[in-house]
């Protein structure tokens, strides 16, 4: 019997020994480095970098696959979320040094059917060291590595610092992570602000962000969220009744899932995002490496007044479904004779498309590709909507007719006087269409739009006023340059300066140009600081030359603003 019990102690100071000798490799980085303590009061969770609206209102973010998050300090978490997880992750959370030996034990003696054994502290260490290995032994090796960072957390740590870590890194889903993200897209509010149903939802999420979330699965999440509450009142954080009166209540979201598509004035982020890794470059960071517009929780504030913004968009999406409508109601477009005529333009799109580059990568040779822009496919299209878009049966080749005869629009207000950019539109959905029609380098011809500017340069350099008469005529520019080049809508009458640009009369304005001489116009454009250099011919009376929308704003400007241009500026 004696013999038995030395074997037994034998056994039992062996194992603790092994244990120990484990836990110190594992400490000294045998099995994988372990973060120092430095790395773990700066952990490296990448954050997304925020921009802000004048007035503080936050249009959206950059990050990464795993980036989407937003740090929160302790004292802007409401007390809700912090009972709320206390009582359903970690009951003993405040007695314990990391490690709750006693629910590790219940774990271990039922196979985890009565919960995990994992503190908070713990399930901190496991996400700072982005663990997760299925192998048994590296689990073993993981879950020592755990305990370890476990501990250290709670010796360099209040208990406040570790929960609003924790908070700060755990995922609930779509590349949402954190509490302030999950705050604002589920429901619209900070942190803060999350009522005691609303906190037991999300932190009945960590459990499952798949399973439990709200959008897909309504039933589930309403049933997790009441076994929290359940835990709530069990740990009397809420009496009984309230626990009662709030399981009876639906689930009710505000669901608004930031992305790149969504969120204020999605073209300008586009063009900021350009223009903040340009100045970035010259900038580093305290250690001397360079920040990471994606990664490194920038804080970018912008000139957009929101409320513009949404006049600005609305005004859009109330302009351009009119104009399309008449666009698809022309007969060439009715009967597809406009496709005809420029088949060529088809035939460049479609050899363009993702579809016929990834055949062509396969060895599907032209005429079976071909063939199969001609066979009918479901897809979702734009469409004049509420969600933008329709799901529909059609052939990729009419797709491409879709889209091709869809009307662009670019729309900018800007303060004249100090150049900051207001408002941004820069074309009729972000998600379909990704080119900017706002953009500096996107030129079209201005046709009528020049005409302010080239009355300007003839009342300021050339003596005219708003009484001048000017002849309404087709002009001989010499050489048999005529301008306009029909004149049929000449009426050949007498009419003041003012008259004619009321009434946008070309050949009132070639006969301006002619008095005022295309040379001189283009360099008067010249000295208002538009960037585009502008070659001199008589048409330009008409606006035949290609500007962008921002440099026409550029020199708009000068006639709120004194006589003086001013950039845009954001």
């Amino acid at each position: 019997m004696k013999k038995s019990v030395r074997i037994f102690w034998r056994i039992f100071f062996v194992g603790v020994g092994c244990f120990v000798l484990l836990i110190a490799l594992a400490n000294f980085g045998v099995f994988g480095k372990m973060p120092s303590l430095e790395e773990l009061e700066n952990p490296s969770i990448q954050q997304a970098s925020e921009v802000i609206a004048m007035d503080g209102t936050l249009m959206g973010k950059y990050f990464t696959e795993r980036g989407n998050r937003s740090n929160v300090n302790y004292r802007d978490i409401s007390k809700n979320v912090i009972d709320a997880l206390v009582a359903t992750e970690d009951e003993r959370f405040y007695d314990h040094s990391g490690i709750d030996f006693k629910s590790t034990m219940r774990a271990v003696a039922t196979g985890g059917g009565q919960g995990g054994g994992s503190t908070i502290t713990q399930q901190l260490a496991k996400a700072l060291l982005d663990q997760g290995s299925k192998n048994m032994f590296n689990r073993g090796i993981e879950k020592l590595k755990e305990w370890i960072i476990a501990v250290k957390l709670e010796r360099n740590f209040t208990k406040e610092e570790i929960l609003t870590l924790y908070l700060n890194a755990v995922p609930f889903g779509n590349n949402i992570y954190g509490i302030r993200n999950a705050a604002r897209t589920f429901f619209k509010v900070e942190p803060d602000r999350l009522s005691i149903e609303q906190a037991a939802l999300l932190v009945g999420m960590l459990k499952g962000n798949t399973v439990y979330n709200p959008i897909r699965n309504p039933v589930a999440s309403r049933d997790r969220r009441n076994v929290v509450l359940g835990q709530m009142a069990v740990n009397n954080k809420i009496s009984n009744a309230e626990a009662a009166k709030l399981k009876a209540l639906p689930v009710k979201t505000n669901y608004a899932k930031l992305d790149e598509n969504t969120g204020y004035a999605p073209y300008f982020r586009e063009i900021l995002k350009d223009e903040v890794r340009r100045v970035l470059k010259d900038v580093e960071k305290p250690n001397g490496d360079a920040y990471d517009i994606y990664k490194d929780g920038l804080k970018i504030y912008t000139t957009i007044n929101p409320r513009m913004q949404e006049y600005a968009e609305e005004a859009a999406a109330a302009h351009m479904p009119k104009l399309q409508a008449a666009l698809v109601a022309q007969a060439k477009i009715k009967n597809g004779t406009v496709w005809k005529e420029h088949d060529d333009v088809l035939q460049k799109a479609m050899k363009n498309s993702d579809r016929w580059k990834n055949l062509a990568e396969d060895g599907l040779p032209d005429k079976d590709i071909k063939a199969t822009f001609l066979k009918k496919v479901p897809m979702k299209i734009f469409a004049w909507n509420a969600k933008r878009e329709k799901d529909t049966i059609m052939t990729p080749l009419d797709s491409i007719k879709y889209h091709r005869q869809m009307l662009q629009t670019a729309f900018m207000v800007t303060d004249p006087m100090t150049g900051e950019v207001r408002a941004w539109v820069g074309g009729i959905n972000f998600k379909t269409y990704k080119f900017d029609h706002a953009n500096l380098n996107t030129k079209r011809q201005v046709g009528s739009t020049i005409k302010p500017l080239l009355y300007m340069d003839a009342m300021e350099n050339h003596g005219f006023t708003p009484e001048t008469m000017v002849l309404d005529q087709q002009q001989n520019f010499g050489n048999n340059q005529l301008v306009p080049a029909t004149g049929k809508s000449c009426t050949g009458r007498e009419m003041t300066m003012a008259s004619a640009l009321a009434f946008s009369r070309n050949c009132a304005s070639a006969y301006i140009m002619k008095q005022v001489g295309p040379r001189e116009f283009s360099d008067f454009i010249g000295k208002l600081n538009i960037p585009t250099k502008i070659e001199a011919f008589p048409s330009m009376a008409l606006g035949a030359m290609d500007l962008s929308l921002f440099e026409m704003m550029w020199g708009y400007s000068v006639f709120a603003g004194r006589g003086f241009s001013t950039r845009p500026v954001f």
